[in-house]
């Protein structure tokens, strides 16, 4: 089985958020069950050094007013197409927004191009590797669906993952003649979606299968609270839409082996972690005390993660003894919230604006329980590294949260299956008395340690979820089903 992923970033490579993590991390371990992956990414500056290491593979022309070309290089694992057009990827900082924190104003092409390039590899391979599926992840590779259903006939069948519906990729209509988005593929049913070009609509509507990385956000998508207005789409392709869980790489995120932990450890040496946790509290300018939780949040700082929760409930973590170790950037107001925060229980708050990758694994490696109070959340990772690290996860009951933690309810204690805290509803109010639970819990070593360990048996990699996407590519190439349905 031959698969293109196509993706606009990829884990370690480039990242800003957990989908580079899936495209770094899936790939390796569909190779272990006998597929060929390649995964096409953009040729940002932070792949200068990959590129120069490549072999062009194909010269692609004029690209949107630039020349182009197709790199392949074998690098971390994965074998990676690198479409190196430098008029559009290679500029400095966020690969999505420019300097003010808006857009970058040629998006649609940037990824217009990632888009229809995903699409000719499709069609005409590279070198003698051609596809037998391509799959495509999120927006910024939506509108491959879309030129595959142009070109006709042999066209191989695709597949679009949902990471998170909240980013659709929407641009004015008359973009969609720069493109090559034919008039016929501008309808309801196809590429538009209130007067404007939807790459992600695109997607949906015209690919062969659409997954998304949870079981229950697959459901949650039917709805109007959760399906951003693209709900009644997926209520009509159901019967193609599955949610097949994320896991993480177990190799990279394991506190036994950690070369970010001041001292690694196991679940037979907990109290190793107490090192991660002194270094942390010196980091973030946290008083130490032992006798209750040390939480920690790693996240985007956003309305959607819920961190306008944490703030309205901090007092009460404060006043319980808690004391928490931020780390994140994201909306202004909230970065400014934390701030005065810090400034006001000093020694029991410590945030630090911006994103460090080691500093993340120690907060994992040496904090008690990490805090995740998302709105909505298709999958998410950090409980999932809470698991594997014994940082027990509170979380609310959405999504991917949903599936992967499971409550300290009396029946989940005493049969040693509980490894954190799921509350709903999704309010102050709830977070502020899953907060005190946690305390509670934190109160009594033995059901705490019990926690942990169960936590850290918790399977949290892909083991169970690849084999159901090679299963799904099987389908979908096999006679008779897949792309013959459509």
């Amino acid at each position: 089985m031959k698969v293109l992923y196509v993706a606009s970033e990829c884990a370690p490579f480039v990242k800003t958020g957990g989908l580079a993590d899936v495209i770094g991390a899936v790939p390796k371990v569909l190779e272990q069950l006998g597929a060929s992956i390649k995964v096409l990414l953009p040729a940002y500056p932070a792949l200068a050094k990959v590129l120069k290491g490549g072999k062009t593979v194909a010269q692609l022309g004029d690209l949107h007013s630039g020349n182009a070309r197709l790199v392949a290089v074998r690098k971390e694992g994965l074998d990676l197409l690198l479409l190196d057009a430098p008029h559009l990827f290679d500029r400095p900082g966020n690969i999505y927004l420019d300097d003010s924190g808006r857009d970058w104003a040629d998006n649609h092409l940037r990824f217009g191009a990632l888009s229809a390039i995903g699409a000719k590899v499709a069609l005409e391979g590279a070198g003698r590797w051609k596809p037998d599926v391509v799959h495509a992840h999120d927006w910024q590779a939506g509108l491959i669906p879309a030129y595959l259903r142009q070109a006709g006939k042999g066209a191989p069948p695709s597949i679009v993952t949902i990471h998170n519906i909240a980013f659709q990729g929407l641009f004015d209509a008359s973009v969609r003649h720069t493109l090559g988005i034919g008039d016929e593929l501008f309808t309801y049913e196809g590429a538009e979606y209130y007067g404007k070009l939807g790459f992600l609509k695109a997607g949906l509507a015209l690919c062969d299968k659409i997954t998304t990385v949870s079981p229950t956000y697959a459901r949650e998508l039917l709805t109007p609270k959760f399906g951003m207005g693209l709900e009644g789409l997926l209520q009509a392709r159901s019967d193609d839409l599955s949610g097949i869980l994320n896991g993480i790489d177990p190799d990279i995120w394991n506190p036994a082996t950690d070369p970010d932990l001041v001292t690694t450890y196991s679940s037979r040496s907990l109290k190793r972690r107490g090192k991660n946790r002194t270094e942390i509290e010196s980091r973030f300018g946290l008083t130490p005390y032992p006798g209750a939780p040390l939480f920690c949040v790693v996240s985007r700082l956003t309305r959607q993660k819920g961190l306008d929760l944490l703030l309205e409930v901090l007092p009460d973590l404060v006043e319980r003894g808690g004391r928490l170790a931020l780390l994140g950037s994201g909306d202004s107001d909230l970065e400014t919230g934390f701030k005065d925060a810090a400034d006001r229980y000093a020694g029991s708050v410590g945030v630090i604006i911006g994103y460090d990758e080691a500093l993340s694994h120690l907060l994992q490696g040496g904090s008690d329980a990490i805090l995740v109070p998302s709105r909505f959340e298709p999958c998410g990772l950090t409980q999932l590294y809470g698991v594997r690290y014994g940082t027990l996860p509170v979380v609310a009951r959405t999504g991917g949260l949903a599936d992967t933690v499971v409550d300290a309810d009396n029946a989940a204690i005493k049969s040693r299956r509980a490894t954190g805290v799921v509350f709903d509803p999704v309010t102050a109010d709830g977070l502020r008395q899953a907060i005190q639970r946690a305390c509670d819990l934190f109160d009594k070593p033995e059901t705490w340690r019990s926690m942990v360990r169960a936590a850290m048996r918790y399977p949290v990699g892909w083991d169970g979820s690849a084999p159901q996407y090679l299963e799904l590519y099987d389908r979908m190439t096999r006679p008779g089903t897949g792309k013959e349905t459509r």
